[in-house]
């Protein structure tokens, strides 16, 4: 899993044991004290760091939530946003970005399993996914030059598309298909989820 540049000292001390016993005995098996403990930390500076249990892991995930945001932000001149979002996944998908779903380590494969299995985890997920959803708004509102309402109609759907084809990648994968096999259907999923996005699903009939 790809880890924020943000997890430093104490908090990256923390993190990493709450990952171990998490993937050990469950997410929901694990306590706060727990974690605290493995972690040789008071729970008070625990919370300083992870305001939630949930936080322990998503916050392995922070600088993912404004991914979408910074790349149409830092497009190209006169390259459209979509563009510049399609470009940026399907390059993750040849680098193999956890992100894209489509990454087969074993640790990785495991995190996103726990995940999975924590209605908690995928309720704060949920979140990120709105946190994500807002951020992109606010940039294609700035950079593009659009009413509020059509930079959150495009950023929802936008955001969507990523999370549903990384989701399949990653279902695909915890069900035993080898990412390198997986790569190409992928890829095809992708552009053709990104060109129903350009075309305005209007070949829905």
């Amino acid at each position: 899993m790809v880890i924020s540049s943000e997890v430093t000292g104490i908090s990256r001390v923390v993190s990493d044991a709450a990952i171990t016993l998490f993937l050990e005995h469950g997410f929901n098996q694990v306590s706060v004290a727990q974690v605290a403990e493995a972690a040789e930390v008071s729970k008070r500076t625990l919370f300083a760091y992870f305001p939630t249990k949930e936080d322990l892991v998503v916050h392995r995930l922070a600088d993912h939530e404004t991914e979408i945001a910074r790349v149409v932000r830092a497009r190209p001149p006169r390259t459209a946003p979509l563009a510049a979002v399609r470009e940026h996944f399907l390059q993750g998908l040849r680098e193999r970005d956890p992100i894209t779903g489509l990454n087969d380590h074993p640790q990785v494969r495991r995190v996103h399993r726990m995940i999975l299995d924590a209605p908690s985890l995928v309720a704060r997920m949920e979140r990120f996914k709105t946190g994500a959803e807002r951020a992109l708004t606010q940039t294609l509102r700035e950079t593009a030059g659009i009413p509020e309402l059509t930079a959150r109609l495009a950023a929802v759907q936008i955001v969507a598309v990523h999370w549903a084809l990384a989701q399949d990648n990653a279902q695909r994968l915890a069900h035993g298909e080898p990412a390198d096999e997986r790569c190409a259907g992928a890829v095809a999923d992708a552009e053709h989820a990104f060109t129903l996005l350009e075309n305005g699903l209007r070949h829905l009939a």
